[in-house]
């Protein structure tokens, strides 16, 4: 008993002692103390030589022992570890950047870049109702009253009330800019636009528009 205190006190003071500097050392220290051939299954052979009235006492020293190498390893592992996500600036326990599911449809796309180009030049972007008034959407646009825009078979009129229309052009928002600001004026005008045609592979009751308005003081 007192062989097998003796060899336990002297590995415990290695063990408490000992402060790997790398991952190869730690692993060292596993293979030294925990490993099949390691100091805790020799130190564990020792029972066979310890009296059978000491054993239970020589149980609980071998297993404090044995849980004192473990835990050692444990920390250890658990700060280089750290170290490295540190190290990495990324952590991996943390969940992943999901991936956004579909895309933009192509015509915002070409929207999008043709903005990009006129906000460069100093456009601001103005948007008007797709559904519009006669007068901003022909009269105001020198459209006399029998202009064949006018006509039913070219325009979308609100059975309710005629003077109402779906917009045939986005001029109708250079109108409505203009009523509400003074020169100088720089603004570019994207919308949806509609017209009273056979839908086909060729052509659409509706399609879109991009117009520009630079007005200058003098």
């Amino acid at each position: 008993m007192q062989e097998l205190q003796r060899l336990i006190q002297i590995h415990e003071e290695e063990i408490r002692a000992f402060e790997p500097k790398d991952a190869g050392e730690l692993e060292a220290y596993r293979i030294r103390f925990l490993g099949t051939k390691g100091i805790v299954k020799q130190i564990f052979g020792e029972m066979k030589n310890v009296p059978p009235a000491e054993k239970k006492d020589a149980g609980q020293l071998l297993n404090a022992f044995k849980q004192l190498a473990e835990s050692r390893y444990e920390e250890f592992k658990h700060l280089q570890s750290a170290g490295k996500k540190k190290e990495s600036g990324v952590d991996i326990t943390l969940p992943g950047t999901p991936i956004p599911l579909g895309t933009r449809h192509p015509l915002r796309i070409v929207e999008n870049q043709m903005l990009a180009i006129f906000g460069r030049l100093g456009f601001s972007i103005a948007s008007g109702p797709e559904i519009e008034d006669d007068w901003h959407n022909f009269t105001s646009m020198n459209l006399p009253e029998h202009h064949p825009a006018r006509d039913m078979q070219d325009t979308f009129y609100v059975s309710q009330n005629p003077d109402w229309l779906l917009r045939t052009h986005s001029s109708s928002i250079q109108a409505r800019v203009m009523e509400s600001e003074k020169p100088p004026i720089r603004v570019v005008c994207p919308g949806r636009v509609y017209r009273n045609e056979t839908i086909s592979a060729r052509a659409h009751c509706f399609f879109h528009q991009m117009e520009g308005l630079y007005i200058d003081k003098d």
